[in-house]
């Protein structure tokens, strides 16, 4: 009977034409693990990026997007001169323009926090100061001493006449409870899971996570990058400090966080907001008059997830690293990319760009982490620079290129990010935030090991072992 389910299970799996790796590992699964395989897959395996299992795209917000994104592409290549310095990113731009309707923002400040505790500080400020309404998404809302630590201020809030709304996901807050959820509505909090999972009931959104980090105060002020509401990103744990990149954001990019959130609540309560002009009080469609390509910081923010067309973030990472013509530096905690991507990054090494990826020397989950080591041999061999950094844990997700452009968010460099996950990012075409964010990147890089190809190759066999099994499942990852 196992047998029977394993081929059809395969048969639909190689009739979805997608990665052959990532077919080949769950046709393995399937046939070597009997049964547990088939739960396996119908959890984590299944693909609803073309089904359109999250509809929504009918809503005002997404159409707005559309428009404004078609509207500037047309301005753009009828005044190609309004680029500017962005010009030798123009494949980028075009790119995400189309693949995500991304329309380039002007912002007027952008600022980084780079550990855990800076940035939850200034979210914290920043919700200490709304007066009209406090939008807060986060994958992790715990209930210890930092959560509770927030939640006392949205109550606070609330109580005070702000509209406070909070979106977490139904996985990565598993463990918050009921009756903090409770308290929290109890006191005017408008608190919504998103997808979520009651086991042992069977429901195939179990793979489909909102990975998103987002905050919109009064409509004026965003925040987006790594950072969750946990002690572990104020206090640091067992791995020590905990090191992020978040950013917070003034100008026309807080629109397009704003959006976000908003399309992700009528998500889940399929029912949108009146009076939609209070929450976009900066909102001035000039797309036709240029405005948003020549003043300013320039950024485009990455909205990706499995309802979406194209896979627009990994689409994002790859144009990114092949235009680069000088340097490519790489931050992530996990590290698992797909063909696409780590051919990408390897060409650019072996035509002399100086590529430098810095991964975490110790993880929080120990599959993910011997994954992400097997692919250190190959990119030595590339010529690619690889630092482990040592002093905690560094859980950024930065992608620098050139000294130019920087990209930040919620993104990993890994499959789930580019496959699974409800991701935001923003590409910022901007010389002296991607300076701050390089600076940095140097700064971590003192508290790094760099790895050196004679070393690696003399690491123990169990620890090759582990990276060579853990490779085989990170197409699952």
């Amino acid at each position: 009977m196992n047998l029977l389910l394993a081929v059809y299970a395969a048969w639909a799996l190689i009739m979805r034409r997608q990665d052959p790796i990532k077919t080949l590992s769950w046709v393995a699964v399937l046939i070597l693990l009997p049964y547990i395989g088939l739960l396996l897959y119908f959890f984590f395996g299944m693909h609803y990026r073309k089904r359109r299992l999250y509809l929504f795209k009918g809503d005002a917000e997404y159409r707005y997007r559309k428009e404004v994104s078609h509207l500037q592409r047309e301005f753009i290549m009828e005044n190609p001169q309004v680029l500017g310095e962005l010009e030798p990113y123009k494949k980028l731009i075009f790119q995400n323009l189309r693949n995500s309707y991304t329309p380039v923002e002007n912002n007027s400040s952008i600022e980084f926090h780079f550990t855990g505790r800076e940035a939850l500080d200034a979210m914290y400020a920043a919700i200490e100061g709304a007066q009209r309404h406090i939008h807060l998404q986060s994958y992790i809302f715990l209930n210890d001493r930092t959560g509770n630590r927030f939640a006392r201020l949205l109550m606070k809030k609330a109580r005070e006449g702000v509209e406070v709304r909070v979106i977490y996901d139904g996985v990565g807050s598993i463990s918050l409870k009921d009756e903090f959820v409770e308290q929290m509505e109890a006191s005017g909090v408008e608190m919504l899971c998103f997808a979520k999972v009651r086991f042992p009931l069977p429901t195939s959104k179990v793979n489909y996570r909102n990975h998103r980090k987002i905050l919109v105060v009064d409509g004026h002020t965003g925040f987006l990058g790594g950072v969750n509401i946990a002690d572990r990103y104020y206090f640091g744990n067992e791995l020590g400090n905990w090191h992020d990149t978040h950013m917070k954001i003034t100008g026309e990019g807080v629109v397009s966080l704003q959006t976000s959130f908003l399309l992700d609540r009528y998500f889940i309560l399929n029912r949108k907001l009146k009076k939609r002009k209070k929450y976009f009080p900066q909102l001035q469609i000039k797309a036709r008059e240029g405005d948003k390509v020549e003043k300013h910081i320039g950024t485009q923010t990455l909205v990706c997830g499995p309802d979406s067309n194209w896979a627009s973030i990994m689409q994002c990472f790859f144009s990114a690293i092949t235009m680069a013509r000088k340097h490519i530096y790489i931050v992530s905690p996990y590290f698992t990319p797909n063909e696409s991507v780590l051919n990408a990054i390897k060409i650019a090494a072996l035509g002399n760009i100086d590529v430098r990826i810095m991964l975490p020397d110790k993880s929080d989950t120990r599959i993910a982490h011997y994954s992400t080591m097997s692919y250190i041999g190959e990119l030595l061999e590339a010529g690619v620079k690889i630092f482990l950094f040592k002093k905690g844990f560094n859980h950024s997700k930065v992608v620098s290129i050139d000294g130019e452009v920087c990209i930040v968010g919620s993104a990993n460099m890994d499959m789930r990010s580019f496959e699974h996950n409800f991701e935001i990012l923003s590409v910022i075409y901007d010389r002296e935030c991607t300076g701050v964010i390089e600076k940095q990147f140097m700064e971590d890089a003192a508290a790094c090991r760099q790895v050196t190809a004679g070393k690696w190759a003399r690491r123990g066999k169990r620890e090759k072992i582990a990276e060579s099994v853990a490779r085989l499942c990170s197409p699952l990852l």
